[in-house]
């Protein structure tokens, strides 16, 4: 499994990046870099195995006062086949590889579920409820 930087500016070559749900996420983040401004390699990426996009995963924007929200979603019929665990994986050493002193975070519906899970994996504990324009209530993970 490996991660593809979603490249808004130069499209996405190859068959494999033009299914409907690749295009969806294209034309989301060609919005979502003109708002947040795309740094490398704070960005998109999908998540290709074995040539198929499984989903989708990246940081929500460069680091800010230290710290880094992660952020990743399996695309539905490839729910449960460690998908996500993965993306989380390698955007944490993605993260490391930077050099870069951050906070890693991840915010996740305030109930336990597989994203949880994940979380707790890959060494994130819950720290508090914030509010996020998407979820709501939503739990704060940090890396410790």
């Amino acid at each position: 499994m490996k991660l593809v930087e979603i490249d808004v500016h130069n499209g996405m070559s190859g068959a494999v990046f033009k299914t409907q749900e690749c295009l969806d996420i294209l034309k989301v983040y060609s919005d979502y870099y003109t708002e947040i401004g795309c740094v490398k390699p704070w960005i998109g990426y999908f998540i290709l195995d074995e040539n198929v996009v499984k989903g989708v995963c990246g940081f929500t924007a460069a680091p800010k006062d230290g710290t880094v929200e992660i952020a990743y979603h399996t695309f539905p019929a490839y729910e449960g086949n460690g998908v996500a665990s993965m993306a989380c994986a390698l955007l944490l050493k993605i993260a490391a590889s930077t050099g870069e002193k951050v906070i890693i975070t991840a915010k996740t519906a305030p109930e336990h579920n597989i994203s949880t899970r994940i979380l707790r994996k890959h060494g994130f504990e819950q720290t508090k409820t914030v509010q996020d324009h998407e979820i709501g209530n939503a739990w704060l993970w940090e890396l410790k």
